[in-house]
């Protein structure tokens, strides 16, 4: 069969208005080119649709079968490009994130506020989630992307770096780890720590970090929210160790932050996504104002 929706239109208009001058002066053709359109639906269809006399026009009864079809089907159509061109142009659309608690309670929130008042009608869903599952997220495209680590390379994602994050001690005030001029593991050991849960890119360089000194890093607690350690810290029962994004955090509990020298104790945070894959245009705008803010805070 050989139709278009030119044709399907010039059916569904005559069929409405019941005339085919009224409907070519609808559709801004002329009459015998809308006959034409109307005659070649039919020989693709194999039927007639319409019964003609010299004043009146009938749908036939496949006709009166199939119009309110086709009538809905090109209403979709429409509807669909609508939608389209909205969504390529930011008026609407959604914009799936997965990112690492840090950069989820940091970072985003106040990004989030910022694109929404360029793109009021975007809606951003947020996903809080380990670094271990971020990646696969990606690539099941259960998010659009991610933002957190990447602990090796991988064939099929494309990492964007965004800003390096040091890892430090989180201690409460009058600590001897404040008196003290360079931190180091070895010191640290000797204090009860409350560390990550192993799924985290924070435990995942703590251990590394330990391992390369030639030690094992022994957790006296074991956590998988940063809040959490924070809170365990502020009761008394230890150190933890945490990226800088946490500085804000332990300062809001009356704690303190020092940067812990070790050239492993470092996070390259950047965006995660699928190497080769489009992404709408409003997780692509998203992500270019995330590159453009870590830029000009560096």
């Amino acid at each position: 069969m050989n139709y278009n929706l030119r044709q399907f239109h010039a059916f569904v208009t005559v069929a409405k208005l019941g005339s085919f001058t009224r409907a070519a002066k609808r559709l801004n053709l002329s009459q015998p080119a809308l006959t034409v359109q109307v005659r070649q639906l039919e020989e693709a269809l194999g039927v007639r649709l319409f019964d003609r006399s010299t004043r009146i026009v009938h749908l036939t009864p496949i006709g009166r079968e199939i119009a309110p079809t086709l009538e809905r089907v090109l209403h979709e159509i429409d509807a669909v490009m609508v939608n389209t061109k909205e969504i390529a142009s930011h008026i609407r659309g959604t914009v799936n994130i997965g990112a690492l608690p840090s950069i989820s309670s940091k970072m985003l929130p106040a990004a989030i506020v910022e694109f929404q008042k360029k793109f009021p009608g975007i809606v951003v869903r947020l996903r809080d989630v380990l670094a271990q599952r971020i990646v696969r997220l990606v690539k099941e495209e259960e998010v659009d992307f991610g933002i957190g680590t990447l602990r090796m390379p991988d064939a099929d994602i494309e990492f964007t770096p965004l800003f390096t994050d040091h890892l430090g001690v989180i201690f409460p005030g009058g600590h001897p780890v404040e008196r003290r001029r360079s931190i180091t593991l070895e010191y640290l050991a000797t204090f009860p720590l409350i560390l990550m849960d192993l799924e985290t890119s924070v435990r995942d360089l703590v251990d590394r970090a330990f391992e390369s000194d030639g030690g094992v890093a022994v957790p006296a607690f074991e956590v998988v929210y940063m809040s959490t350690a924070v809170a365990l810290v502020k009761a008394g029962l230890g150190l933890t160790i945490q990226p800088s994004l946490a500085m804000d955090l332990a300062i809001s509990k009356g704690l303190k932050f020092r940067t812990i020298k070790h050239q492993g104790l470092t996070r390259h945070i950047g965006v995660i996504r699928n190497l080769g894959r489009s992404l709408t245009p409003s997780a692509e705008a998203f992500i270019e104002m995330m590159i453009g803010a870590c830029k000009s805070s560096n």
